[in-house]
Formats: C-alpha cells, sequence, structure tokens
C-alpha cells in the first residue's frame, strides 16, 4: 500500500492519510438552483476519482457530496420559474445527477439533502446556543463569532477582513457585524418552513455541512473538499460551528482550484457560465473528464474552446492508441479493485510499461497528480507507438491507468457503421474515386461522411469508418 500524501489547506502541509481505517471524505456539493456549470464539476470529478484511486491502493474510502435543496437562491429561482421551491430543488436535483452521471466517474458513497437534515441542524444549533457560542434574535439563530478563539485559521483572516456575505442575515439583529446566521425565521415569501425552538424557519447555509459530515462519518474525518471559493466564509464557519459544540473536525483540508474563464473565476453570479450538460454535449464526455483533470487540482484552470480541443485532441490520441491495436474485445482496467502488491518498486522482472504504471501511480499518490500520472500515460503510448515498448505489454497498463482516471471508454473497440448503410455505401464511393485518382471527388465524400459523424480512417486493413471525436 503506497502512502498517500495530500496537501492540507490548514497546516499549508502534506499529510498522510492513515492506512487500515475508513478514510472520510466529505466534500461540499452544488446548491440547486440551477443546472451545474463545468465548474461545478472539478471536484465532483476530482474527489470522486481520488476515491477510485484510494480504492485501488486498497484504503477504505467512503466519500460524501452533500446537495443543497434550500437556500435563499431557490426560492428566488422557484418564484421566477413560477414553481414551488420543493417541486423547483427536486427538478434541478435530478437534473444535477443526470448531468454528473453522465460523466461516468460512478457516484459518490452517500449525497445526503440538506431538506432531509434538519432534525439535526436545529439540534446542533441548540447545542451552539446552549453553550453560549449562538444566540437567537428575531427569530434568526447567529453564531458568535467572537466567541470562537480559532476563527480564521483556516483562510488566514484578519477580523476587520472578513466579510460573511449574502448568507450572513440580517445585520441589524446581529451582536456583531461578524456574526452570521445559522437558522432564518420563516418569511411571507417563503413556500416552506420547518419548526424549531425558535419558531418556524429554516436552516442557513453553513450549519448544514457541519452536520451533514459527522452524520455521515463521524466526528474526526479524515478529509474535507471542495473549491477554494468556499474557504471562507463555509469553511471556516463549519470549523467554528463543529469545534465551538466541541466535536473534532475534518483533518486535512483539500481545496480545489476554480475554473477561470477570461481570468475571472466562472461563477453563476458573473454570468460567464457554461453549463456541463452543454460541454458534455459539445465535446464528449471523455474529453470534459481529461480537461478536468489535465492541470494540478488545487490549481486554477482556464476554460474555453481552446482548452476544450486540445482535450479532444488528447483522447483522440490516446483512442487511436487502441484502435491500432486491432482489439476486438474491450481491454480490462482495474478501477476500485485492489491490486496485488501495490506500491511495489519495479524488479527486474518488471518491463518497461510496468514501470510506467508504477510511477503514474506514484504520481497520483503524490497530492493528487494527475497531470504529472498522465504525462506517464501519454509516454508510454509514444514508447509503445515508436517500438520502444511492445505494445502487447503497454497496452493493458495504458488501460489500467485510463480506468483510475475515468477516461476507461477510450479503450473500448468502436460502434461500428454496420448498421448505417449509406455511410458504408458512400465509403465504396470514396475507394473507387481513389482507385480512379479522382481525389476532389474522395475529398468531397469524406467531408460528406464527417458531417454525417463518421471519420474516415486509412490503415493497412484498408479504410475504417469510426465515430468522430
Amino acid at each position: 500500500m503506497r502512502e498517500v500524501r495530500i496537501k492540507d489547506t490548514l497546516s499549508g502541509e502534506l499529510r498522510s492519510l492513515e492506512a487500515g481505517s475508513e478514510v472520510g471524505i466529505y466534500a461540499c456539493g452544488p446548491t440547486v438552483y440551477s443546472r451545474i456549470h463545468i465548474g461545478n464539476a472539478r471536484p465532483f470529478v476530482v474527489f470522486s476519482l481520488f476515491a477510485r484511486f484510494l480504492r485501488s491502493e486498497g484504503y477504505r474510502p467512503k466519500l460524501v457530496v452533500n446537495v443543497t435543496d434550500i437556500n435563499d437562491k431557490i426560492y428566488v429561482a422557484a418564484a421566477t420559474a413560477g414553481k414551488g421551491s420543493e417541486e423547483f430543488a427536486a427538478a434541478m436535483t435530478r437534473a444535477y445527477v443526470e448531468d454528473t452521471d453522465r460523466l461516468g466517474v460512478g457516484r459518490p458513497d452517500s449525497e445526503p439533502l440538506a431538506s432531509e437534515t434538519v432534525g439535526g441542524i436545529v439540534s446542533l444549533i441548540a447545542e451552539l446556543v446552549d453553550g453560549g457560542h449562538a444566540y437567537e434574535s428575531g427569530g434568526d439563530v447567529y453564531y458568535r463569532v467572537r466567541s470562537f478563539g480559532n476563527y480564521g485559521k483556516l483562510s488566514n483572516r484578519r477580523p476587520e477582513d472578513m466579510d460573511q456575505g449574502e448568507d450572513a442575515g440580517s445585520a441589524s439583529l446581529k451582536e456583531d457585524r461578524l456574526d452570521f446566521a445559522l437558522w432564518k425565521a420563516h418569511k411571507p415569501a417563503e413556500d416552506t418552513s420547518w419548526d424549531s425552538p425558535w419558531g418556524p424557519g429554516r436552516p442557513a447555509w453553513h450549519i448544514e455541512c457541519s452536520v451533514m459530515a459527522e452524520q455521515e462519518l463521524g466526528a474526526g474525518f479524515a478529509i474535507h473538499g471542495g473549491g477554494s471559493d468556499l474557504v471562507f466564509p463555509h469553511h471556516e464557519n463549519e470549523i467554528a460551528q463543529s469545534e465551538g459544540a466541541g466535536r473534532p473536525f475534518a483533518k486535512i483540508w483539500m481545496h480545489n482550484g476554480m475554473i477561470e474563464t477570461d481570468a475571472a473565476k466562472m461563477s453563476k453570479s458573473e454570468g460567464n457560465i457554461f453549463q456541463l450538460s452543454k460541454a458534455l454535449d459539445a465535446y464528449g464526455r471523455e474529453a470534459v473528464v481529461a480537461y478536468l483533470i489535465s492541470g494540478h487540482y488545487r490549481q486554477p484552470l482556464a476554460f474555453g474552446p481552446e482548452q476544450m480541443e486540445e482535450a479532444v485532441a488528447r483522447v483522440e490520441r490516446l483512442r487511436n492508441f487502441f484502435r491500432d491495436q486491432g482489439l476486438g474485445e474491450p481491454v480490462g482496467g482495474s478501477a476500485g479493485k485492489q491490486r496485488g502488491g501495490p506500491g511495489d518498486p519495479p524488479t527486474g522482472a518488471q518491463t518497461g510499461a510496468a514501470a510506467r504504471g508504477e510511477a503514474f501511480r506514484d504520481a497520483l499518490a503524490d497530492d493528487f497528480n494527475t497531470p504529472r500520472a498522465l504525462a506517464e500515460a501519454f509516454e508510454l503510448v509514444g514508447e509503445a507507438n515508436r517500438g520502444e515498448v511492445d505494445k502487447g505489454e503497454a497496452a493493458p497498463v495504458v488501460a489500467e491507468m485510463l480506468d483510475l482516471v475515468g477516461l476507461s471508454t477510450l479503450t473500448q473497440p468502436d460502434e461500428g457503421a454496420e448498421g448505417d448503410e449509406r455511410a458504408l455505401q458512400l465509403m465504396e464511393e470514396r475507394e473507387r474515386a481513389r482507385a480512379e485518382k479522382d481525389f476532389a471527388r474522395a475529398d468531397a465524400i469524406r467531408d460528406e461522411l464527417a458531417e454525417m459523424g463518421w471519420t474516415v480512417r486509412d490503415s493497412a486493413d484498408g479504410p475504417q469508418l469510426v465515430p468522430k471525436a
């Protein structure tokens, strides 16, 4: 079993995971007031694949990704759509599951909803009130930030730099501008509410994750993850809530960088959104996944047509490697399965391909360095194509690599054109045109096939129709 290390946002150090016990991973999921964008997909892919890698190395991960289905933005979006907030949130949750299913990286082990956690939320708030960390005001309940001495330790912010944002509650009801809302009193325009000791209302945003993380993983779980935009105030407030109630919280904080367009963080409020569903339609599942892991998870990732076309080209290079093997059956992988003797150094009996495979896993074990790992895969493909490594030995190793990063479908045989009689007829016409040296006609037929979704690949065994990338 390899030692797996992750850069901890809190300490700034590389921290090793404990072997032998469950590795609880809690990653903040979406607030479902619209369909998710490709920025939301990055943590979903990163943490899903990280859990997959841990499982393959013999760890026992449990991945929890919550869904926030109670929120101010949901009330506004539902009213705009002319629907009830519960109905609207349920529809957007289904859309989120549908869109992320299309990524093909599996589902988290648990996906709790805020609306199903209200009882636990009320209980934790009551504890904080009893302990002097929170107070009721006008039906709202607020956390006393200055009552928690370690507040700001995650984000390293000074009190004067702490703007709690839109979820902080009403300034007129707070003892201190730093305080943030735990519970919000029911408002006439809101069509849902829950009972509490402070009157009817609903949870504020931050409290739900403290409760769901502990309910799903227990106190003192291994990793808390999410986008770097959540460090403050969301994750800072989670720490204050849980530790203020006397509970140990996450041991390691793992934050992914933002997706950026034109050097601005992609967010729904800034309007530069590209829906995940649209990206999947335009570029395909494999290209979207390959793009999302093309940079180190902690770094920002530029987004645009140029980056996506580069991802398409990369996955086609990998797909072509397996096409050139002439494989009639899928090449198997091992995602989620423990290997025999993972982490053992290459021995003299191991081939260059096997050594590349070990280097690939070493990269993932070193702060989940996916770009370095992918570089090993492309190096092995290049060595095999140049004849430096036997292709028959390289193919299963590359297949295992791709399986671990959610790209195993690149190893599968293409769906053939057997059922497309028009495409087959055009390919025959193209061959006749080439035989007659009518290359203009042959090129025109190739373009027509491309419009139909087919690419002609000329090989030693004759022309083949493969789906267009």
